[in-house]
C-alpha cells in the first residue's frame, strides 16, 4: 500500500485520529527516552561489575606475589600466580609488566601476547584478534604494572537482548497507546460529535432547535452556549426577514389592486390616444408581473415558516401525467417546441397534486425558454419501491456543474443571451420548496445528450 504524505495527511484529517496520534507518540516517544536511559544505566552498570571483579582478582593476585613482590624475578612471578592465573583463565586475561625491564608474565589464553595499553586510561575497552573485546583495569604495584581483562561479550549479549525486549515493547506500547488513545480520544470528543450533529440538524426551518449543554464549566460547554446564542441571533434574523417579506408582499398587494384598478379605469376612457393606451398596458402587464412576485414571495415565506399544508391523497402518477401532458404538448407547441414523456412503473404514491403540477409547469417553462426552436423536452418518470422519479430534460445550452446549486436560490436567472425569458428567478425556488414539503429532494445534472440541462425530482412515499 502506497502511504503518500498527501494520503496520510488524509487519514489524520479527523482530530480523534490526530489525538490518539499524538498519545501514542508521546508515550511511545516517553518509553523509548526510559529504555535508552535504562540501555546506559545497565550497561555502565554491567560493565562497573566487570572492574569490580577485575578488582577482586587484582587483590586475589597481589596475596599470592606476597608482600616481597618488589624482589621477585620473572620466574618467581610466574610460579607464585601460573596456577591462580590458569584456573581463572575462563574469566580473566593477565599481564605483568615491568616498565624498565619489560613483560614478565601473561596467562595462558593470551597466547604470548600482551593487552594493548591506552595512556592516561585506567579502566577502558580494546578488542583483540582471536579474543574478542576485553574490559581491561591496569593497576600498579611499583615495580610492576599489572593489567586484568574480563571479556565483554556477555554484556554485549545482555544488551542486546535488552534491545530487542524494549524494541518489542515499544512496538506493544505503540499499538496499544494508539488504541488507548483512540477510544479516549473518542470519549473525550463525544460532546463535540453531539454539538456537530445537532447543528448539521439546524436548518433555517427549525432554527428553534438547540444543542444541549452540560452543566460542567469546560471549553466544549463554552463552545456549546456559544453556538447556541448565536442561533439565538439567527432565529431572530431569520424571523425579522421573514416577518419583513411576509408583511412587506401583503402591504404591497392593496396598492398594486389600487395602481391596476385606475389603469383599467383610463383604459376605458375612450378620448385617449393609442399611445397612452399602449401606455397603460404596459403598465398593466408589469403591474401582474409585480403581484405574480409578491404572490410567490408570500409562498416562499410561508413555506419557510412550515404555514404551508400539502393535500397529500394517492395519485397514479401515470394517470397524472397523461392529463399534464395534454396541457404540456399543447404549450410547446405554442413556442415552436415539442413535447414527450414516458413512465414506468405502476401503482400510486402521495403527493399534493395541484402543487406538483405547478412544479411541473414551472420546470417545463424553464424548458421552453432555454430550448431552440423545434428542440425537444423530455419528462422521464419512474415509479419503483414507493419512490418517484421524474426529470425534466431540455436541449438547451446547459450549464457548468457550479451553477447545478445555485439555480435554486431566489432571483437567480441564468437564461442564454437571446431568451425572450421574463421571469423573475423565483421559479426554481418555489419548486424546491415544494419538493421539501413532501419530504423529496430536487437537483440539476447535464442532460442526456450532454449539452442540455436535466432537472430530476424525487418524491418518497410519506406515511404518516
Amino acid at each position: 500500500m502506497n502511504f503518500s504524505p498527501h494520503r496520510l495527511n488524509q487519514l489524520l484529517q479527523p482530530i480523534s485520529v490526530r489525538l490518539a496520534a499524538w498519545y501514542a507518540l508521546a508515550a511511545t516517544t516517553t518509553l523509548a527516552c526510559l529504555f535508552f536511559a535504562g540501555y546506559v544505566l545497565l550497561q555502565n552498570h554491567l560493565i562497573n561489575g566487570l572492574d569490580l571483579l577485575n578488582a577482586a582478582e587484582f587483590k586475589q593476585l597481589k596475596s599470592h606475589l606476597g608482600s616481597d613482590y618488589k624482589t621477585l624475578t620473572g620466574e618467581v612471578i610466574n610460579a607464585r600466580i601460573r596456577e591462580t592465573t590458569d584456573y581463572a583463565s575462563v574469566l580473566f586475561y593477565i599481564n605483568v609488566d615491568n616498565p624498565q625491564k619489560g613483560m614478565l608474565f601473561h596467562s595462558t589464553n593470551l597466547n604470548g601476547r600482551s593487552m594493548p595499553d591506552i595512556k592516561g586510561e585506567h579502566s577502558f575497552n580494546i578488542t583483540m584478534d582471536g579474543i574478542g573485546e576485553l574490559r581491561v583495569s591496569e593497576y600498579f604495584l611499583p615495580p610492576f604494572e599489572v593489567s586484568i581483562g574480563t571479556p565483554l561479550h556477555q554484556v554485549r549479549s545482555v544488551m542486546d537482548g535488552y534491545m530487542i525486549v524494549c524494541l518489542t515493547l515499544l512496538g506493544g506500547m505503540l499499538l496499544v497507546s494508539t488504541s488507548i488513545g483512540y477510544y479516549l480520544s473518542r470519549l473525550a470528543l463525544r460532546p463535540v460529535r453531539l454539538i456537530s450533529e445537532t447543528a448539521n440538524h439546524i436548518h433555517s426551518d427549525n432554527l428553534s432547535h438547540r444543542i444541549p449543554v452540560s452543566e460542567v464549566n469546560d471549553e466544549i460547554s463554552d463552545l456549546g452556549r456559544m453556538l447556541n446564542q448565536m442561533f439565538d441571533r439567527l432565529e431572530l434574523s431569520f424571523n425579522q426577514i421573514r416577518r419583513f417579506s411576509a408583511e412587506a408582499s401583503h402591504e404591497l398587494k392593496t396598492p398594486l389592486s389600487l395602481v391596476r384598478l385606475y389603469a383599467e379605469k383610463m383604459l376605458l376612457d375612450t378620448n385617449r390616444s393609442s399611445a397612452d393606451q399602449d401606455t397603460l398596458l404596459e403598465l398593466l402587464e408589469e403591474v401582474a408581473r409585480l403581484d405574480r412576485i409578491i404572490e410567490e414571495l408570500l409562498f416562499l415565506s410561508r413555506a419557510e415558516a412550515n404555514a404551508i399544508t400539502l393535500n397529500l391523497k394517492p395519485v397514479n402518477p401515470a394517470r397524472f401525467l397523461r392529463d399534464f401532458e395534454l396541457d404540456a404538448r399543447t404549450l410547446a407547441e405554442h413556442h415552436g417546441r415539442d413535447f414527450f414523456h414516458t413512465h414506468h412503473g405502476e401503482g400510486c404514491i402521495s403527493f399534493d397534486d395541484s402543487r406538483m403540477r405547478q412544479v411541473l409547469l414551472n420546470l417545463l417553462t424553464n424548458a421552453l425558454n432555454v430550448s431552440p426552436p423545434g428542440g425537444k423536452i423530455t419528462l422521464r418518470s419512474r415509479l419503483d419501491e414507493g419512490l418517484w422519479r421524474f426529470s425534466v430534460e431540455d436541449e438547451g445550452p446547459g450549464l457548468p456543474a457550479e451553477q447545478y446549486e445555485r439555480i435554486f436560490e431566489r432571483f437567480v436567472r441564468i437564461t442564454p443571451p437571446n431568451s425572450e425569458d421574463k421571469g423573475n428567478g423565483l421559479g426554481l425556488a418555489i419548486c424546491r420548496s415544494i419538493v421539501e414539503l413532501h419530504r423529496g429532494r430536487i437537483f440539476a445534472t447535464s442532460a442526456s445528450n450532454d449539452a442540455g440541462l436535466q432537472i430530476v425530482i424525487e418524491i418518497p412515499e410519506v406515511n404518516g
